[in-house]
């Protein structure tokens, strides 16, 4: 059963169709590798859709391309209706205020140099925000993430990974977007760090209406914070639905082997879990 509630209506927010993005395999490579192979996914306004795969599944090649951090060989990306596939540089800019995204490293995706005031400052800079204005709205993204109104004074390095992780959601906040792109927000975290940022992340959709496409390797993540889940396997989909569906009773068995990787408290469940995992893939 999942956490949050489903969203009232379905308004399409992010549509992605058919996407194909290829990495090249070296400067005179003959072959190129195909990282996605027309993906096609969609997120609603205020919806949580959950992206897990293992590593190389091309999960966040998807969240990347969909941020413009990648180029794509074919396919289409809208968003609200427009297709921003291949928009340049000054264009991704002006959606900036729309569309943000949080970063797998809470250690590095802050700048060592400056105060959280400023980086939090910053992004409201870049848009024209008063200083004055600038100041009221930092002191309001560090309450919504739970931070003392003091942390704006203090540098990067003097927090735990989990409040850096708070300053991060905080920054993507700034600008009161409709869609975050989360990109395994948690898997540096230890498990009870990553429960409370998953629990503030759910209360702040509650609050604002925010979508995420949240990146993750792992189900159990992935079923707390999501209304419907997507699983990706070498470059493709291979089984969406419902997230309390699709991660109690996976039909693919590639799901079933991502369900039973996941860690459970009980030893004797665990044990279990391990043979019936075996059988999966000796199957």
């Amino acid at each position: 059963m999942t956490l949050v509630e489903e969203p009232v209506g379905h308004e399409s927010l992010l549509d992605v169709s058919d996407l194909v993005v290829t990495y090249g395999r070296g400067r005179f490579a003959r072959r190129n590798k195909l990282a996605l192979k027309g993906v096609s996914i969609d997120v609603a306004v205020g919806e949580t859709v959950g992206l897990v795969g293992e590593s190389g599944s091309g999960k966040t090649t998807l969240g990347r391309a969909v941020l413009g951090l990648l180029p794509v060989t074919s396919g289409t990306i809208s968003y609200r209706g427009r297709d921003i596939t291949h928009l340049g540089r000054r264009e991704r800019r002006s959606l900036a205020a729309e569309m943000q995204v949080v970063f797998q490293d809470p250690y590095s995706s802050l700048n060592p140099s400056m105060t959280v005031r400023e980086i939090l400052a910053e992004p409201l800079r870049v848009q024209g925000v008063s200083s004055a204005d600038a100041r009221s709205r930092v002191l309001t993204l560090l309450d919504q993430v739970g931070l003392p109104a003091d942390a704006g004074s203090r540098m990067p390095r003097e927090f735990s990974g989990g409040q850096r992780q708070r300053v991060a959601i905080a920054r993507a906040l700034a600008l009161e977007p409709a869609l975050i792109v989360c990109d395994e927000p948690v898997s540096a975290l230890d498990m009870s760090t990553q429960i409370k940022i998953l629990d503030l992340l759910v209360g702040i959709q509650e609050r604002t209406g925010v979508a995420y496409l949240f990146v993750s390797h792992d189900l159990e993540v992935v079923r707390y914070v999501s209304h419907r889940v997507a699983v990706m396997y070498h470059g493709e989909i291979v089984e969406r639905g419902d997230a309390a569906a699709v991660t109690t009773a996976p039909q693919h068995p590639y799901t079933t082997k991502l369900l039973m990787a996941a860690p459970v408290p009980d030893p004797d469940r665990q044990a279990e879990r391990r043979l019936e995992r075996a059988a999966v893939l000796a199957g």
